[in-house]
């Protein structure tokens, strides 16, 4: 094991992550005030962008948790930078998710940052850890719905509430999907130092495939319908309805052409 300390410059804000960031805003602006002249592009550089934060974000929460828990070797890695390149796999953590927002309009979980969990001592400590990341996401995913169930959408144009309903989207099927007891994501995760080390060992080779056995799952058209049935059912708790949803992943899709059903107001 490293004994590797974090440093200031070990914790100094990443560029790329500034650049990211920089995106959501402007591209954010361009879908409120309607000045770009594809609205519908302006809507995908915004969600994508907004999206490849939180995956940022989810990671840093992870990282950070484990630095307060005792593996200080976080920091050497770059995982407290927020720079997505510093990913023990980038393809996975921010190509991948990316594709599956494109393809399904999902936010299915991407890679991770690695971890020193021999230097971290009491399960509740490698249970937090586990749960820190998809906590962030039901955290975006709050911030997200708040103007919806505080019923602060006056003025706010429309183009902008589609986009901001399909960031929510994404945001709870990333938390749902994270928290499933499955090997290889967060939730078998929060629960693995619980388990008797028997049982971990069974289960161990099987982490690995876990991201494609849940991807694979939701191909299958009764699991597909019946996770989104939970998906909606959720997100017209806290205010947005499906019509929301559906335009802004169409808004999303904009090389699809425009939905004239979109363009009338609910």
């Amino acid at each position: 094991m490293t004994t590797a300390t974090t440093s200031r410059s070990d914790r100094r804000i990443s560029p790329v992550f500034v650049g990211i960031l920089a995106v959501t805003a402007v591209t954010g602006w361009a879908t409120w005030t309607g000045f770009a002249a594809q609205p519908g592009l302006a809507v995908f550089l915004f969600v994508t962008a907004a999206w490849i934060v939180s995956l940022c974000l989810h990671e840093y929460a992870h990282a950070r948790t484990a630095l307060h828990s005792g593996d200080i070797s976080v920091g050497a890695k770059g995982y407290l930078t927020l720079n997505p390149m510093k990913y023990t796999h980038a393809l996975l953590s921010i190509v991948l998710p990316v594709l599956f927002v494109i393809m399904g309009g999902i936010g299915l979980p991407g890679g991770a940052v690695f971890i020193e969990r021999g230097r971290i001592k009491g399960r509740w400590r490698h249970s937090l850890i586990s749960a820190a990341g998809p906590l962030t996401n039901v955290l975006f995913a709050a911030v997200c719905t708040a103007p919806f169930w505080l019923h602060a959408l006056d003025g706010v144009p429309r183009d902008f509430r589609f986009a901001l309903a399909f960031l929510a989207l994404l945001q709870v099927t990333a938390a749902i999907l994270n928290f499933l007891p499955v090997p290889g994501l967060d939730g078998y995760g929060v629960i693995e130092p619980w388990l008797s080390y028997k049982i971990k060992r069974q289960v161990e080779p099987f982490a690995p495939f876990g991201l494609l056995f849940v991807f694979a799952l939701l191909w299958v058209p009764s699991i597909n319908t019946a996770f989104f049935d939970v998906i909606d059912s959720i997100l017209r708790s806290l205010g947005i309805g499906d019509f929301s949803t559906y335009c802004g992943q169409e808004l999303y899709r904009f090389w699809q052409g425009t939905n004239e059903f979109c363009s009338i107001s609910p």
